[in-house]
């Protein structure tokens, strides 16, 4: 668990790097573009694909592989400027809500 944890990690960091990048214009538009609206979903997918397996209730699991298809295929096949884009924003919010029910609780 703990490499899938590493790898994890990196993917969610490299994902925020082509979006601050896309952000900020670091470089050409078309690359900027490519970072932040396609390459970004294309790795925070991935991530969520490393931790459906791991969530702990199992009847979000399947929801989470839902999630990281939505964001894989809508980076690399929806096309930029189509209405359809938002469904990538919609895998994502997903996939993130999902993520925060694997969090462990705090009880004081």
């Amino acid at each position: 668990m703990g490499n899938q944890q590493s790898t994890q990690g990196i993917l969610s960091i490299a994902a925020l790097i082509c979006l601050v990048a896309g952000w900020f214009n670091l470089f050409s538009p078309e690359i900027n573009t490519l970072l932040s609206r396609r390459i970004f979903y294309i790795l925070i997918g991935a991530s969520f694909f490393l931790q459906a397996p791991f969530l702990k209730n199992k009847n979000f699991t399947y929801a989470m592989y839902a999630a990281a298809v939505i964001c894989v295929l809508g980076g690399l096949l929806i096309p930029i400027g189509s209405r359809l884009e938002t469904l990538k924003t919609v895998g994502l919010l997903g996939g993130i809500i999902l993520s925060f029910t694997n969090r462990p609780t705090f009880r004081q």
